[in-house]
């Protein structure tokens, strides 16, 4: 399983990555995701989401950051 992580900063890319989660159930392989907000970093939004095998190649909205994640153990 990987782990895809997109993170935005402010309105705009909340907004954005709002709508990115809303499409993510599309994309073969997906199982699943949360859109992350935190009063410790009011501005800061991330969309975690899990996959089976391979990240397909999303498209972030501009402006966000992502990254993929090889899960190596989980509980």
């Amino acid at each position: 399983m990987q782990v895809h992580y997109a993170e935005g900063k402010g309105e705009a890319a909340r907004a954005a990555l709002h709508a990115f989660l809303d499409a993510l159930p599309g994309w073969p392989g997906f199982l699943g995701a949360e859109l992350l907000l935190s009063s410790a970093q009011p501005e800061l939004t991330l969309v975690a989401s899990r996959w089976a095998g391979e990240v397909p190649p999303l498209p972030v909205p501009d402006g966000v950051r992502a990254w993929v994640f090889q899960v190596q153990a989980s509980r």
